[in-house]
């Protein structure tokens, strides 16, 4: 679903009115293009499975799970196979629990992709009971899969840097000066993320 490329036009205008340096950094660079990820557990498996590698190495453990597991790479599916055969995969063992603790909580309806809370906080607490998922990842899926508009992740160091040049601090901003910073940007700080 993500944010369409008019949600993030208006979003970014509605925060250049309020942000003068915010103003001119987008006359600068213009508005991103969107970045949209399919909703469901698929999108965070891809998340888990690019965890602390390349993005390559990624890929190929993609590819290796699908050819496995076929295109949906059904829960019921992951948690089907042995160690040995996810490992042939490519996903070391902490990877493998990460992924089963997923496929767990989807197969056993305890996480409902289709109906996560309205509530940005909320929706964050459900995802991250999945092991292996923090505050950023859940952030993200939110953000690019289900489009949610004021989705901050003022934690991404790319966010950091960003926010501290555009707003021309000395030094990059740690997170909860990136959060305190965007309060004046509600309800669009999603927009701004994928511009920064």
């Amino acid at each position: 679903m993500g944010l369409s490329a008019e949600a993030i036009r208006a979003g970014l205008d509605h925060v250049a009115d309020r942000e003068p340096a915010m103003a001119q950094a987008l006359e600068l660079a213009g508005y991103p293009e969107p970045r949209i990820r399919e909703r469901g557990h698929r999108t965070l498996l891809r998340a888990i499975v690019g965890q602390q590698v390349s993005v390559a190495a990624a890929a190929s453990m993609w590819r290796k799970l699908e050819a496995e597991l076929g295109e949906d790479i059904a829960p019921d599916e992951l948690l089907a196979r042995d160690f040995d055969t996810l490992r042939a995969c490519g996903l070391s063992r902490q990877k493998q629990g990460y992924a089963r603790s997923l496929c767990e909580l989807v197969s056993a309806g305890a996480i409902d992709f289709d109906n996560l809370p309205a509530d940005d906080e909320e929706a964050i607490a459900e995802l991250t009971r999945v092991k292996g998922i923090g505050r950023w990842t859940a952030e993200i899926y939110l953000l690019f899969a289900e489009g949610r508009a004021d989705i901050w992740p003022a934690g991404d160091l790319a966010v950091q840097v960003a926010v501290g040049r555009i707003m021309e601090l000395d030094e990059r901003p740690g997170e909860k000066l990136t959060r305190t910073l965007a309060e004046n940007w509600r309800p669009h700080r999603g927009a701004t993320a994928i511009f920064t």
